[in-house]
């Protein structure tokens, strides 16, 4: 069997992005490793989970720059499932995390739309039964 591992998301600083993955979202840091001057080994996942973490990856260069905060050209990039929705969505919103759709009910659970600190949207969706 094969499982994605992690996934890289473009950042522009590697402490704004813990700031805003572990601080606000409360995300659990995995390792943050030197590698040079320049360059870290900064892996974040969603506390309790087993599955795929982030890679934060430093923007290098003008080409890579003009992808943070929009690797997927507008779309949302990232669905985060959780266990409590209203519990995450009302300790986001007072930390301010800026939701750009409001809480919907679908037949797949509730939803909203986020964005991260660079501008990525992320979907946050509840169970059916957090509705």
């Amino acid at each position: 069997m094969n499982d994605i591992a992690q996934l890289a998301l473009v950042v522009a600083d590697y402490d704004d992005a813990l700031h805003f993955y572990c601080g606000l979202l409360g995300f659990e840091l995995l390792e943050d490793s030197v590698l040079s001057d320049h360059k870290r080994w900064v892996r974040v996942r969603p506390k309790g989970s087993n599955g795929a973490g982030l890679l934060l990856a430093k923007a290098v260069g003008d080409e890579q720059l003009s992808r943070v905060g929009n690797q997927t050209g507008g779309r949302v990039f990232l669905f985060l499932h959780t266990d409590d929705f209203w519990r995450d969505y009302h300790a986001w919103t007072s930390r301010g995390v800026e939701f750009v759709r409001p809480p919907e009910v679908q037949p797949y659970g509730t939803v909203a739309v986020f964005k991260d600190l660079y501008g990525n949207l992320w979907d946050l969706i509840g169970p059916v039964n957090s509705q």
